[in-house]
């Protein structure tokens, strides 16, 4: 192996960074648990306050708040910032799940909770596990990998069904032909219920409505205690680490 193009790997270094990312979970789980329902938000980090998109989604996360909802998202610029300062300055909740990478993340000012993580991966634990709904606005590879994320979980059954709204239907509804005419129609390599695990929308009261609804239908899930027994547990109701279900100790949901 050649040191210098970094195929080698020291055997006590990798064991250490076990260690490292088993710290950010600790952290994570320690933290975001206090947090109450929550929505994770996503979206470009490239469309400024003077875009349509940021303006949106500074609002929808005002009506989010004021709907009873903690708003998430990874605490960068953009959208994501957007999304924190509408829920920042309605007075709600509102965290960043910030990831350091060399060009475009930089934690914005409108956080109540915040976190920064090395890796990806138990950073994306944090935006499912802790929320009960996701929102995805036009973004790049980030967004899409968190909305197939959810898609994934949701359809194979490693988490309950929760809502997933997206908004913008110019920028929404070319990706959801390509799933029913190439994924489904084509290649049947989806089924046709798969397409009505999202909602797609472009006004924000309805985004609002669709998402409390949906989490007032799943509120006896919500409330189920963490310690249940799962080994009683048939296999393919029993809760999984990945999805929303292992180890939730938020505070109990205000709706009623």
């Amino acid at each position: 192996m050649n040191e210098q193009q970094g195929l080698y790997r020291d055997p006590s270094r990798e064991t250490w960074r076990v260690f490292r990312i088993m710290s950010e979970f600790v952290e994570g789980f320690d933290t975001m648990s206090e947090i109450g329902l929550a929505i994770s938000m996503f979206g470009s980090a490239r469309l400024g306050p003077e875009t349509a998109a940021y303006q949106r989604a500074e609002a929808l996360a005002g009506k989010l708040v004021k709907a009873g909802f903690s708003v998430i998202t990874g605490g960068g610029p953009g959208i994501m910032e957007a999304g924190n300062k509408g829920a920042f300055e309605a007075g709600g909740v509102s965290v960043g799940v910030n990831i350091k990478l060399p060009q475009e993340q930089r934690a914005n000012p409108y956080l109540s909770v915040s976190l920064e993580f090395e890796h990806f991966f138990p950073r994306k634990v944090m935006f499912v596990k802790y929320a009960v709904g996701f929102v995805c606005f036009p973004g790049g590879f980030g967004t899409l990998d968190e909305f197939f994320e959810a898609m994934t979980l949701i359809q194979t059954g490693k988490s309950p069904r929760f809502p997933v709204v997206l908004v913008d239907s110019t920028y929404w509804n070319p990706l959801v032909r390509f799933l029913r005419e190439t994924l489904l129609d084509r290649f049947g390599a989806i089924s046709p219920a798969d397409l009505d695990l999202f909602h797609v929308t472009d006004d924000l009261d309805e985004a609002v409505d669709y998402l409390s609804v949906a989490v007032r239908k799943a509120l006896p899930e919500l409330r189920q205690p963490s310690g249940i027994d799962q080994a009683t547990r048939p296999p393919e109701e029993r809760m999984t680490a990945e999805g929303l279900r292992c180890g939730r100790s938020a505070r109990q949901p205000t709706f009623e």
